[in-house]
């Protein structure tokens, strides 16, 4: 079952911000070639959550209000929806209107609405919005992405350059998966493969693979196979990445565990995690780490999930003031 999800903090949102010209150059291809990406941009989240909230016009989870330049000269605004709940939302065409005219209303300036629907209901798409009464006509219409229309694309995704390209893969792949966690792991286990072998920068590697690991969940046995074929991969292509996944990996259970209250049961996991990358690194394991990890409070073996990977030693895994 994938993480849950909430309307402020979906990973989504959080590649907008990198990824923004991506992004529009998958999506919206008219749109980022109309654009003086020169001139740079300037995300407008404060002016957006003014609107937003005065509006109250519903549930949202991925909204970006941006400031571009158009190659012609002028100023202009590009308000960004990502709508990923899965049900049909009636009023989501007069939400999409709502949002429109607070924003001229308020600052004036020519806007372009965009929305991308990550839903799974082929026949959702929702395109616009009208009012009519005795010859008085009011309309907007905004452009469209349906992710699920990709799924005759994949090959083309495979082949492109646009990191968006993997995101809307592991989407795709998280739709078709779902109650099938050994296929999921076979898709997931192909997408971390090519995110290693693209020659990305680490940044974009972890940035993409925080979405991929959200969308892809798997039960806790598949996941550590899952982490088994990666340590494979990074010895193949001398990389060090994995590091990084296993640790949000490590906080992503710990966080779970919080949120439901079982803060003992959590310790006590993510002891066994380490002491199984210990095990892994150094082999057979000295009875006083044993104790060592069977004592330790959350703090210490986030600290020492983040050192043995690096450490030459397991004494210099525990070695700081404190803890011998």
């Amino acid at each position: 079952m994938n993480p849950p999800q909430t309307d402020y903090d979906s990973p989504w949102k959080e590649l907008l911000d990198p990824y923004f010209r991506p992004f529009l150059e998958l999506f919206f291809p008219t749109v980022a070639q109309a654009i003086d990406w020169d001139r740079g941009y300037e995300f407008l989240d404060k002016e957006f959550q003014r609107i937003a909230l005065a509006g109250a016009v519903g549930r949202r989870y991925a909204d970006k209000l941006v400031k571009v330049w158009r190659r012609t000269g002028e100023e202009t605004w590009v308000l960004i929806h990502v709508e990923i709940q899965g049900q049909r939302e009636r009023a989501f065409g007069e939400r999409m209107f709502t949002y429109y005219y607070r924003l001229f209303d308020r600052y004036g300036h020519p806007l372009a609405s965009l929305v991308v629907l990550a839903d799974d209901q082929p026949g959702w798409r929702p395109s616009g919005y009208q009012r009519e009464l005795w010859g008085c006509r009011l309309a907007l219409e905004f452009p469209v992405v349906k992710l699920l229309d990709y799924r005759e694309r994949e090959a083309e995704l495979a082949a492109s350059a646009n990191p968006l390209a993997v995101v809307v893969e592991a989407h795709l792949a998280a739709l078709a998966t779902q109650g099938n966690p050994e296929q999921r792991l076979a898709r997931k286990l192909g997408l971390t493969r090519r995110l290693y072998r693209r020659g990305w920068s680490r940044a974009d590697v972890l940035q993409l693979y925080r979405f991929m690991d959200w969308v892809l969940a798997l039960p806790e046995a598949l996941e550590q196979q899952y982490l088994d074929e990666v340590y494979r991969l990074e010895e193949e292509t001398h990389m060090r990445y994995v590091t990084s996944a296993e640790r949000i990996g490590l906080k992503r259970g710990l966080e779970q565990g919080l949120q439901q209250g079982l803060q003992q049961g959590v310790l006590k996991g993510e002891a066994k995690v380490v002491q199984r990358q210990l095990q892994r690194r150094f082999g057979p394991l000295p009875e006083w780490v044993e104790e060592r990890l069977q004592g330790a409070g959350e703090a210490q073996l986030e600290r020492w999930a983040e050192r043995l990977l690096e450490a030459p030693t397991l004494a210099e895994v525990f070695a700081e003031a404190g803890e011998g």
